[in-house]
């Protein structure tokens, strides 16, 4: 057990050297900054409480792929005159992101930064730089999102401003910005970390259950087929009273999930048309989405915790594709442990339906991932991550929890394969799946070439002791381990 332990730590301290995971934002390096370039390695999402990159394993991200870099002047912005600020200038209202509207983006600098935060109680603000083909695709966003909330986020009034980390080398220092865009929503002067999904829809909702009371009142039909049309999906509490215990519970369970807004009525007509029986026993609770299990009723006891769980469980669907805006919503799930069937986009129709059958069986357990291998832009990076090629399918289980461990279903593509292995999955019956090379068919001599697949027979053989050489085509270094009995 001690080798294996020394072996694991010193060959993760191998790894960290020639698999760099980062962040989905653009490195700060200061040769990335003269050169224009962009570190666009394959890269790792967080959530917003786990900055300090303690966060589970990911094997990618929103905007977590290669991107296109192109080079931008810098152009400053109006400060909108309905926000206090300070000695902010006359600035023009074209941004770096040519036709982005970006008016009601507040620039800040050295200068007015202060005075602006200490002047208003709610502030994002996203350091960016010009260069940043993701602070790029962030733009029109933010520039949406700040149009939105300009207006206030119920009776608050929030200010979206943002800061050109090239220019302002000292906020960005301050701050301990290493990647771009870097966004940090202040309150009250005091600021977390968002690391959400980079939409206008996203920014809005998280902003709102942040400062608000998380749960929004339905009272009339007009404002339940605006919220039905608008919304993806939705969560309703059908209560007895719009204040009190009830609904103090919904809204606490709101502000634990930023991707779905939550609301409450008293009125059955409203109920109904959330598809609940206006008659039914209050509380009650429904998940509508706009996929398939459209309609999902809650039918656990009315506190916080089984509200969230109940949430987390079914807001993702059965089987989700793995794209750019799916990504946050599975890292971010509590549900770490996740099946991934990789197959191309043409055998969709014929893998699919077994793999949601399975995906049934353990609702609320485990998240089922379909990933499209002929996917350029997500299914070719995520494929590689996991070392899958040739077309498929393939069934691997992810422990995003556990060191990032992935296991291979090594048996035929079957509804019961697949959910004896997702049962073993569960009950860490699998031994970890490690990418390797063939074993040698001639390695009879003195040193023996060893590779993931005969790792265990040769260097952890209890009869011998084993001197073991690692290397690496991109490391010039050798790295010797003693293994002994």
């Amino acid at each position: 057990m001690p080798s294996r332990l020394i072996l694991l730590l010193s060959l993760s301290s191998l790894l960290l050297l020639s698999i760099i995971v980062t962040p989905a934002v653009c490195k700060t390096s200061a040769a990335a900054v003269d050169d224009d370039d962009e570190d666009l390695s394959f890269l790792e999402d967080g959530d917003d409480e786990a900055a300090d990159h303690s966060s589970p394993h990911h094997y990618g991200g929103e905007d977590d792929f290669s991107d296109q870099e192109e080079s931008y002047d810098d152009d400053d912005f109006e400060v909108p005159s309905n926000f206090d600020h300070g000695d902010g200038g006359n600035e023009d209202e074209v941004g770096f992101n040519s036709g982005v509207d970006e008016k009601d983006v507040v620039v800040l600098k050295e200068g007015n930064f202060s005075d602006f935060i200490e002047s208003n109680k709610y502030v994002m603000v996203e350091f960016y730089a010009p260069w940043c083909g993701h602070c790029q695709s962030l733009a029109p966003e933010y520039a949406a999102a700040a149009t939105e909330l300009k207006a206030g986020a119920g009776n608050e009034k929030v200010a979206l401003a943002k800061v050109d980390a090239t220019e302002e080398n000292e906020l960005a220092e301050q701050y301990e910005v290493q990647g771009f865009p870097t966004v940090l929503f202040f309150i009250d002067g005091e600021h977390k970390p968002y690391n959400g999904q980079r939409s206008k829809d996203a920014i809005v909702t998280w902003i709102k259950k942040k400062i608000g009371p998380g749960v929004a009142n339905i009272t009339t039909l007009d404002d339940a087929e605006r919220i039905l049309t608008s919304e993806d999906k939705v969560v309703l509490g059908f209560l007895n009273s719009l204040v009190g215990p009830e609904s103090d519970e919904l809204a606490a369970a709101s502000k634990l999930d930023d991707a779905v807004n939550f609301y409450q009525t008293v009125s059955p007509d409203v109920a109904k048309l959330f598809h609940l029986e206006p008659n039914a026993k209050r509380p009650a609770v429904v998940l509508l989405k706009k996929v398939a299990e459209k309609v999902t009723t809650f039918d656990g006891e009315f506190t916080k915790s089984a509200i969230v769980e109940f949430v987390s469980a079914n807001k993702l669907p059965l089987v989700t594709t793995f794209t750019r805006e799916s990504a946050p919503q599975i890292f971010e799930s509590p549900i770490n442990k996740q099946l991934l069937l990789f197959a191309k986009s043409s055998d969709s129709e014929k893998f699919l339906p077994t793999y949601q059958e399975v995906a049934k069986l353990f609702k609320g357990k485990l998240i089922f991932v379909y990933v499209e291998m002929d996917n350029e832009d997500t299914g070719k990076p995520v494929a590689e991550y996991f070392g899958v090629d040739g077309d498929g399918p393939k069934v691997i289980a992810f422990a995003a929890n556990d060191e990032g461990k992935k296991y291979i279903l090594d048996k035929e593509f079957t509804l019961d394969n697949i959910k004896v292995f997702a049962s073993d999955f569960l009950e860490d019956k699998l031994k970890p799946f490690y990418k390797s090379d063939p074993i040698p068919e001639m390695n009879d001599g003195d040193v023996k070439i060893v590779v993931g697949n005969n790792f265990d027979e040769i260097v952890l053989d209890d009869s011998k002791d084993v001197l073991l050489e690692v290397n690496s085509p991109t490391i010039h270094d050798l790295i010797f381990f003693f293994f002994g009995n």
